[in-house]
């Protein structure tokens, strides 16, 4: 049965908005919930009758003065106890698949994310307790793959899709350098439920593509924004074989905007654009404006790329244009980071590439300005961009200053992507090395490289 009340609580604000505005609610009290689109459209359909407790304490802290019933849940004992276990069939609710997700992971299959990220550990419990795959992220052969059962549940389904949240969590708040290796082993668990197990419904065979891929994916940008860059082309190369075998539009224009990204680079421009316009083929089925906005914002990087001035502005005008359209219900999952900030930090490296540094400084300082601290390895990459580009339109002393703030955010991210970024601003601001404003912060970024080498 829908839950109308909670929905209407939600207002004019898209699922993702309304996530995101959970995410920061959590924040505030020192929760941690990994709330996305997909969970409010749950709770909104019903299938989440009652919240686990964090996610209670967030909402009461939302809407002071109201209770759960008020929002439109059920009283948790209704959910969990006797009686409601012989009327009806429950629906799984969060602590539930917490319960299940944990079984998945101790019953002999490949250990999933929760265990290989050092999540779900009980309170004072290292994460160092659990592995760190080292190897290359290569898929284990289906035959023989000990443990892997051969009929896919619920379980098994939301243990994936529930490992693509929390590697972009974590990747959103910490970066990518300390997660790429660990993140290996589901992928790896991922893709051998896929290749040797069967269902009868194909609704849950289409999950568990969707979901391979997806943590592809972000097992990709792990290794992509680690400097793992072969790595990163493979695994963005299966994905998009998994969303072609699938059919699955979304997925295919999500490999594709990958894909163009890391081209783009790379120093393959002419590729980036390809990919992107591949990208926006395979999105004109998904219904989101969204969503061709960005692999637009990806072609105008490739003509960015390629000195084609017209050829960038003209896909500028484009993005823009499908931006203001706003969000749709088919906005896909992964696209919670694309905001404002996002467009703003892609048309700052589109200025950046075709050498107007000016203009590039002033969309990379709305872009930090617009960021959602919740992203906190985004907010590095645009003050990244910033320190940059302000070096470079000649204004050393604020590019230092910029800098600065942006190694205060790296001991917070590991993100080898903004450090590169970080180095090449230092070396332009070299020349200007006497400046009290500038040495300071070119004396911290050779000790802090020092000590991260």
């Amino acid at each position: 049965m829908p839950n109308n009340d909670f929905r209407r609580l939600r207002g004019s604000r898209s699922p993702a908005e309304f996530a995101a505005a959970v995410r920061r609610a959590a924040r505030e009290i020192g929760e941690q919930v990994a709330c996305d689109a997909r969970y409010i459209g749950r709770v909104e359909a019903g299938d989440i009758r009652c919240p686990n407790y964090a996610y209670e304490r967030v909402f009461l802290h939302m809407f002071p003065g109201l209770t759960l019933a008020d929002l439109g849940f059920s009283a948790r004992e209704t959910v969990r106890g006797r009686g409601a276990r012989t009327t009806t069939t429950p629906s799984h609710s969060d602590e539930e698949s917490d319960v299940l997700r944990r079984a998945f992971m101790t019953s002999g299959t490949a250990t999933m994310a929760a265990a290989s990220l050092g999540l779900g550990t009980a309170p004072g419990t290292s994460a160092s307790a659990f592995p760190h795959p080292s190897a290359p992220a290569v898929l284990p052969a289906a035959s023989g793959t000990p443990g892997v059962p051969r009929r896919v549940g619920e379980a098994e389904v939301s243990a994936v899709e529930d490992a693509v949240r929390q590697i972009r969590l974590l990747d959103d708040r910490h970066g990518a350098d300390g997660l790429y290796k660990r993140a290996a082993q589901p992928l790896r668990t991922a893709y051998a439920l896929l290749e040797a197990s069967t269902t009868s419904r194909r609704s849950m065979a289409d999950r568990l593509h969707t979901g391979a891929g997806e943590l592809a994916l972000s097992v990709g940008w792990l290794a992509h924004d680690s400097g793992r860059i072969d790595d990163a082309r493979s695994h963005y190369a299966e994905a998009l074989a998994t969303a072609r075998v699938a059919g699955d539009p979304a997925l295919e224009a999500h490999a594709f905007s990958n894909s163009a990204f890391l081209a783009r680079d790379t120093g393959r421009p002419r590729e980036a654009v390809r990919a992107a316009q591949a990208g926006q083929r395979a999105a004109q089925q998904v219904a989101s404006p969204r969503l061709l906005s960005l692999l637009t914002l990806r072609e105008a990087g490739g003509w960015a790329g390629l000195g084609d001035r017209t050829g960038c502005e003209q896909a500028l005008a484009r993005a823009k244009a499908l931006f203001e359209r706003g969000t749709a219900q088919a906005d896909p999952e992964w696209m919670s980071f694309f905001g404002e900030a996002e467009l703003e930090g892609l048309e700052a490296q589109c200025w950046s590439a075709l050498g107007d540094w000016a203009r590039a400084a002033r969309h990379a300082r709305r872009a930090a300005a617009l960021q959602d601290p919740h992203f906190t390895r985004n907010l590095a990459l645009y003050s990244a961009e910033l320190a940059d580009d302000l070096a470079r339109a000649g204004a050393p002393d604020e590019a230092a200053a910029v800098g600065e703030g942006v190694l205060d955010l790296l001991e917070e991210v590991q993100s080898s992507r903004v450090r590169t970024m970080l180095s090449e601003t230092t070396r332009v601001l070299l020349p200007h090395r006497r400046s009290p404003s500038v040495a300071p912060f070119l004396t911290r970024h050779a000790n802090a490289s020092r000590s991260s080498a």
